[in-house]
């Protein structure tokens, strides 16, 4: 069983940065590649950046690419997502998520573990 908690969402305008983190705790992380998903009043959830196991792979989300940055540090079993140039399309709930792939996919049914998310709002 894993316990996942984001933090660091909150209001900012467009243009600006936040720095989103995963903390794991129950179990460790490295075991596990690890997604953020984003979710949008009204819309489903999807796919934003997904890391392998060693984090030597990664993956993005088109409309973030070049924008987010996903990281990991699992000797202190936690990632991070990077977001600059926010606009208020990645206005969301942010979550993190855990999967037993060795590289994470795009897909939500691939991933077992969820956090609770965290809100991110983007202001033009």
């Amino acid at each position: 069983q894993v316990q996942l908690v984001e933090s660091g969402g909150g209001l900012v305008q467009a243009g600006g940065s936040l720095r989103l983190s995963c903390a794991a705790s129950r179990s460790t992380l490295s075991t596990y590649a690890m997604g953020w998903f984003r979710q949008a009043p009204g819309k489903e959830r999807e796919f934003v950046a997904r890391i392998s196991r060693n984090g030597g792979s990664t993956d993005y989300a088109d409309s973030v690419k070049g924008r987010f940055t996903i990281s990991r540090d699992n000797a202190k079993n936690m990632v991070t997502l990077q977001m600059n140039s926010l606009d208020s399309e990645d206005t969301a709930v942010y979550y993190c998520a855990a999967s037993r792939h060795l590289k994470g996919t795009i897909w939500r049914n691939d991933y077992d573990y969820w956090g609770q998310g965290t809100q991110v709002t983007v202001s033009s």
